[in-house]
């Protein structure tokens, strides 16, 4: 692993910090311009051929606020190898790595969602988990454990039908076991009869 890293110093330089060995595994600080062609090289000249995750991390109070981290695997060396981008609040885009390992996209999608953190180049750059129109990064550390209230959007498949869900708690929060908890969630029922037979059901 020294020896990648130190052909990752010989090429990009003062672009590459060391991060320190934790339990045998190695990381390097990556400049934010560099990333995709940092990418590019640990593929196609170190063999790191998988990239198994990526993640966004929030350092409120600290700068650059927010992290990129990208986790990669070579499946000939048996190795991982961690990436760690900073990225300003005020210039939260990254390019992507989608060209580079395709299971980037999901990742990438994920951390635009819930960081708020754009990824340049992404070819569908979407929120995988909030709707999209949603006004916030639930992932965020100033974004409170109770949640924000937000409309739901109406489709043509369940207008008149969705059910918003109760601020109590928050819709990130879930108090196991108490009567109801099911009703927490935004949901759809199709007719009055499966209505009745929930509310029968959960003693409502």
């Amino acid at each position: 692993m020294h020896a990648t890293i130190e052909k990752l110093k010989a090429k990009f330089g003062a672009e590459i910090g060391e991060l320190p060995e934790f339990r045998g595994e190695f990381g390097v600080t990556v400049a934010r311009a560099k990333i995709l062609d940092v990418c590019r090289f640990l593929k196609t000249e170190c063999g790191f051929d998988m990239l198994t995750d990526l993640s966004g991390v929030d350092n409120l109070g600290a700068e650059p606020r927010f992290e990129v981290h990208y986790l990669l695997y070579s499946l000939t060396r048996r190795q991982h190898l961690r990436l760690v981008v900073g990225v300003p609040a005020d210039a939260a885009v990254v390019e992507s790595v989608v060209s580079v390992w395709s299971t980037a996209d999901w990742h990438e999608r994920e951390a635009f969602d819930m960081f708020g953190i754009s990824f340049r180049g992404h070819p569908n750059l979407t929120r995988i988990i909030m709707w999209e129109g949603y006004p916030h990064h639930p992932l965020r550390k100033d974004f409170p454990l109770a949640g924000l209230p937000a409309e739901l959007p109406a489709t043509a498949q369940n207008a008149g039908a969705v059910q918003p869900a109760p601020m109590e708690g928050g819709p990130f929060v879930a108090s196991i076991g108490t009567a109801g908890a099911t009703r927490r969630e935004p949901r759809v029922h199709d007719t009055a009869a499966e209505r009745d037979a929930t509310a029968q059901q959960e003693g409502i």
